[in-house]
């Protein structure tokens, strides 16, 4: 990755600190969105709960997710995405503890609630930052790698989980995915400079901003809902399938469960860059998808070795689209470049509220049917939603080249 002083005004060593320190914090913030997957049976027994409130249980954490990513731009808009995201991620840790000590199922389902908010509060202004710390033209492999941590941490949230119940219970094994992201928000709180990102508008300017009136925006938001309930639905639900469909122990569940996250880390870094080098996005989102898609409407149908394969593909599929569409707004001329966190806010927004009905769907589905016909209707909505992208505008090449996409003026960004 290129470093130094380029975009940010900070020296190359303040750079290579705050990536590092930024992607560490993606990879816990990660695990504390899927540590709860293998632990849903277990869930279920404490509290005498099924697939329907399952499916409640993860659709709430994308609820609080999604209601605050646009009001997570604004916020970062007016006090800079450094102080937001830390924020951000102090409160999913703490929502993380709190969820191991929850006295009873609607508690648990609030404090998910509340770290769904943090982890808005983070998401967006954190990719700006990363992607601030560099100049036009090298932003497409950190911000790629950064969006590929995810995998990682989900990957670890999925399988360590699925090792440490069995000896120390979900209830202790959730504590120790918030307490973990805890220390490391203290770490970024010293290690990130207070420099870093965008600086803060003091006084937005009124009217909507522009962020919010582009269809492009809307475009990305509405055409990956499906996707996105369908990461979530393999992500958390892959462990219990095996269990019950399968009669798979719970390692065993939780290592196929991660083949459906961990290699979306290798997709990131390879789709970031190629957004950035091509002005084909329609087409990188559709080939990615729609090849996604077909491979998830066939997990009823295969056994174990194919089952891995097609977690294999898919979690490199996504782990390439969300890389595309996380470069994609800064090619966008029309939406100001201290507008991105906001843009990528929204779009985040409409995805995770429309992801949780769609995660919703698919427990009530399996309660009331089966996995198998839960598994189809992913597929067809992951590929139906992408209907939404006839109305995204064609990239603008030029765009990169405009001057710091991420810069809030002429002074850092």
């Amino acid at each position: 990755m290129a470093t130094g002083n380029g975009a940010s005004g900070l020296d190359r060593s303040a750079v290579l600190r705050a990536t590092i320190v930024l992607i560490a914090l993606r990879v816990a913030y990660a695990y504390n969105w899927f540590d709860v997957g293998p632990a849903l049976l277990p869930i279920g027994a404490a509290f005498s709960v099924g697939p329907a409130e399952f499916g409640l249980l993860t659709a709430a954490f994308l609820v609080g997710a999604g209601l605050l990513q646009v009001p997570a731009g604004f916020l970062a808009r007016r006090f800079g995405p450094r102080s937001v995201s830390l924020w951000g991620a102090g409160l999913l840790a703490v929502g993380g503890i709190a969820s191991g000590l929850a006295p009873s199922f609607p508690t648990l389902l609030a404090f998910r609630l509340a770290a769904g908010f943090g982890a808005a509060l983070f998401f967006s202004p954190a990719i700006g930052l990363v992607a601030s710390l560099y100049p036009p033209g090298h932003r497409g492999l950190p911000v790629g790698t950064f969006s590929s941590a995810f995998s990682l941490g989900s990957a670890l949230g999925v399988f360590v989980t699925a090792l440490l119940i069995p000896p120390l219970g979900w209830r202790n094994s959730l504590v120790l995915g918030g307490a973990l992201l805890g220390v490391l928000t203290v770490i970024a709180v010293f290690a990130i400079p207070r420099g870093a990102g965008a600086r803060p508008v003091a006084r937005p300017s009124g009217g909507l901003p522009a962020a919010l009136r582009y269809r492009g925006v809307w475009a990305v938001g509405f055409a990956f809902i499906g996707l996105e309930g369908a990461s979530f639905a393999t992500g958390q639900f892959i462990v219990p399938w095996g269990q019950v469909v399968h009669g798979w122990s719970l390692a065993l569940a939780g290592a196929v469960g991660t083949a459906f996250v961990l290699p979306s880390l290798f997709g990131g870094p390879v789709g970031g860059p190629i957004a950035e080098r091509f002005r084909n996005h329609r087409t990188q989102f559709l080939v990615a998808t729609v090849l996604g898609a077909v491979l998830l409407a066939l997990l009823p149908f295969v056994g174990l070795v194919e089952i891995v394969a097609i977690g294999v593909v898919f979690s490199f599929g996504y782990g390439f689209v969300y890389a595309v569409m996380y470069v994609l707004p800064h090619f966008w001329r029309s939406v100001p470049s201290a507008e991105i966190p906001l843009a990528i806010g929204l779009f985040n927004s409409i995805q995770l509220a429309g992801g949780a009905l769609v995660l919703f769907l698919f427990g009530w589905i399996v309660a009331a049917t089966s996995y198998s016909v839960g598994w189809e209707v992913i597929a067809g909505v992951t590929a139906a939603t992408l209907a939404a992208l006839v109305s995204l505008p064609a990239t603008v090449r030029a765009a990169a080249a405009a001057g710091p996409p991420l810069a809030g003026g002429p002074g850092p960004p």
